[in-house]
């Protein structure tokens, strides 16, 4: 697979773009964390490409199929758009190891990260890796990038565990500020 030239910011959906709740299938159920739109406008206008990346095993679970889990994707794009920071792409597993066997996409695997840099012509070596997990994060090793914990959602849980080389910081502003102030 060749790499683009454009660093991105990948970004977990739940807990850090949204406030947490477990199984999220209702559209309606979408809550931004305050600051969000803010900091997405933010890496976009510095050149960042913005990726959502989440694991989604509800669907293995059988708890939601995958048109509810599309429903609230599309609604969380919709809202980003309409508050003026878009994504350019989101990526999700609906495996996990339990229900539906191994599979190379569910983080902390590479898969989503690989396939949007493919997709989107970007640099994995040069981006940024946030979210509430460790498995949010870790990527960032096997991809040469950088991670952020974000203390929102799960995160203040994991803070403990953080790997070395790795920041933790109270939200996706404060993360946007940190990506920012490191110049790419």
């Amino acid at each position: 697979m060749s790499q683009g030239n454009r660093p991105a910011v990948f970004l977990d959906r739940d807990g850090t773009l949204i406030e947490q709740k477990d199984y999220l299938a209702d559209p309606d159920g979408v809550v931004l964390i305050p600051g969000v739109t803010a900091a997405l406008a933010s890496l976009e206008a510095a050149g960042y490409a913005v990726v959502v990346i989440t694991n989604q095993s509800g669907i293995a679970r059988g708890l939601y199929g995958e048109p509810a889990y599309h429903a609230v994707a599309e609604r969380l794009n919709r809202i980003l758009a309409e508050s003026g920071a878009p994504v350019d792409g989101t990526y999700y597993c609906p495996h996990h190891p339990d229900w539906s066997g191994p599979c190379e996409c569910r983080k902390p695997g590479t898969g989503m990260y690989r396939q949007a840099a493919h997709d989107l012509g970007l640099d994995l070596a040069a981006s940024w890796y946030v979210g509430d997990k460790l498995s949010d994060i870790v990527p960032a090793v096997e991809l040469g990038g950088r991670g952020i914990l974000v203390r929102t959602g799960y995160g203040r849980e994991y803070e403990p565990r953080l790997p070395a080389g790795m920041i933790a910081v109270d939200d996706l502003a404060a993360a946007a500020r940190h990506i920012l102030g490191a110049h790419g």
